[in-house]
């Protein structure tokens, strides 16, 4: 394991930013500018994304601030929690996974732990994931550590995916970060 996101080797996964979630969640606004950032970021490094919507018709599509960046993805329609065991989840070869989303205890974690039960190496983007309450959130966030989840951060996930300065990719994340 690298411990270091690889843009060859990584794909992102997005769970579940859907609006009937808004005002339901933590820190909603900030996580979905988050995961904005993660997406267009993966878009600006050609890596795979996948995107997950848990039962679209009760909790709503995929946010307009998000979805906007991932025109051409298909949203893959869920009842699972784990967006692993949804119909069409594929990381298209990838190793890593860079995860986000909502809810850090319940379809994150058990994404995340699905993919480290497949032998995935996995990233928690911590400042893109949320929850109804502080106390699940971090919940979800330890216990996917303590199981092998790499915790990471919105900014140091793009600069690893990057890495390195001087480059036309280098100067598209840093305007993603500032």
């Amino acid at each position: 394991m690298s411990r270091v996101l690889d843009r060859e080797r990584a794909a992102l996964v997005v769970i579940d930013v859907q609006e009937r979630f808004r005002p339901a969640v933590q820190d909603f606004e900030a996580v979905a500018a988050n995961v904005t950032r993660l997406a267009r970021g993966a878009r600006a490094l050609g890596i795979p994304v996948v995107v997950t919507e848990q039962y679209p018709r009760g909790l709503g599509e995929t946010v307009p601030e998000v979805a906007e960046h991932l025109q051409g993805v298909p949203r893959l329609e869920k009842l699972v929690f784990s967006a692993c065991r949804a119909e069409g989840f594929d990381l298209q070869g990838r190793d890593q996974a860079l995860v986000c989303g909502i809810e850090a205890h319940v379809c994150v974690s058990q994404t995340a732990h699905d993919l480290l039960d497949q032998g995935v190496e996995v990233h928690v983007a911590a400042d893109a994931v949320t929850s109804r309450t502080d106390g699940n959130r971090d919940l979800g966030l330890n216990k996917m550590e303590r199981s092998g989840a790499i915790l990471s951060s919105v900014e140091t996930a793009l600069f690893e995916l990057v890495g390195r300065a001087g480059t036309e990719d280098f100067k598209a994340i840093q305007g993603l970060v500032k």
